[in-house]
C-alpha cells in the first residue's frame, strides 16, 4: 500500500496585519506569522495602505502598491526579515549600557 504525500502549495490565500504582526495564510492550510517590525515599510504604513495588498509572482508573493513592498512566501517560510533589519537588531543588542544605568 502506498503513502499519499501531500503536496505543499505555498501560494498566498489571505494576508492579515495587526499593529505588530503580519499573518499569511497559504493555500495548503499553513499559516505564517512574523513580527511586523521585520518589515519597516509595512510597519510605517497606514492601516489603509497595509490592507491594499495583492498576490504577485503567480501567487507566491505579496505586493503592497502603496508602500512599494514585495514579500515572497519562500522568504516568509525561511524567516527572512527585510534586508538590514537583522543587522540593526544585532548592533543594538551589542551596545553597552551607559555608565550609571542598570
Amino acid at each position: 500500500m502506498g503513502i499519499l504525500a501531500l503536496s505543499a502549495d505555498e501560494r498566498v490565500r489571505d494576508v492579515r496585519l495587526s499593529d505588530d504582526t503580519l499573518t499569511v495564510d497559504l493555500m495548503d492550510g499553513r499559516t505564517i506569522s512574523v513580527p511586523l517590525v521585520w518589515y519597516p515599510r509595512l510597519l510605517a504604513g497606514t492601516r489603509k495602505q497595509r490592507q491594499n495588498w495583492q498576490p504577485c509572482a503567480a501567487g507566491y508573493g505579496i505586493h503592497w502598491p502603496d508602500l512599494d513592498e514585495d514579500l515572497s512566501t519562500e522568504g516568509l517560510l525561511r524567516g527572512a526579515p527585510a534586508p538590514g533589519v537583522a543587522k540593526r537588531r544585532t548592533s543594538r543588542s551589542r551596545r553597552r549600557p551607559k555608565a550609571g544605568r542598570a
